[in-house]
């Protein structure tokens, strides 16, 4: 990736890495927002006031348009550096959790937003905002720290 001549032609224009910094970090910004109210009001704060699906309908749009963002915008971070990427350990973590991450969210986490919140239960609600938080949270953790010790 790092040899092609797409990646050649963006590493000449030296504004690109940044302008690709910034808006994988508005992606995720977008996509944290989407997350982080839906996780906050699956454990009992947040907007109490709207119910749970309202809640997570409204979000989901950001979540989506973020996460899409980040994917746009992760590719060619990767081409960048990707043989630093190849030969760090935190980058396989950060891809292997991710994978978990995107099961649980559309799927175990959506399927519980979208259903009666009266039949979550308190505890259902908490362990599965908990569990996304914690799953997204070691995804952005390695992620960050790839660019600090390689």
């Amino acid at each position: 990736m790092e040899g092609l001549p797409l990646t050649e032609s963006l590493r000449v224009m030296p504004w690109f890495g940044a302008m690709i910094n910034v808006m994988h970090l508005l992606s995720l910004v977008m996509f944290a927002g989407g997350l982080l109210i839906v996780d906050i009001r699956l454990m009992g704060g947040g907007l109490k006031q709207q119910p749970l699906s309202q809640v997570a309908r409204e979000a989901r749009p950001w979540l989506i348009a973020g996460f899409v963002g980040l994917i746009v915008t992760g590719i060619p971070q990767l081409m960048l550096t990707a043989i630093k990427e190849y030969y760090a350990p935190l980058f396989w973590f950060k891809m292997e959790v991710m994978i978990v991450a995107i099961i649980f969210n559309f799927t175990v986490r959506h399927r519980l937003t979208m259903g009666d919140e009266a039949r979550l239960g308190r505890v259902w609600g908490k362990v599965v905002g908990l569990v996304s938080m914690a799953l997204w949270s070691a995804v952005a953790i390695p992620a960050r720290l790839i660019g600090l010790v390689g």
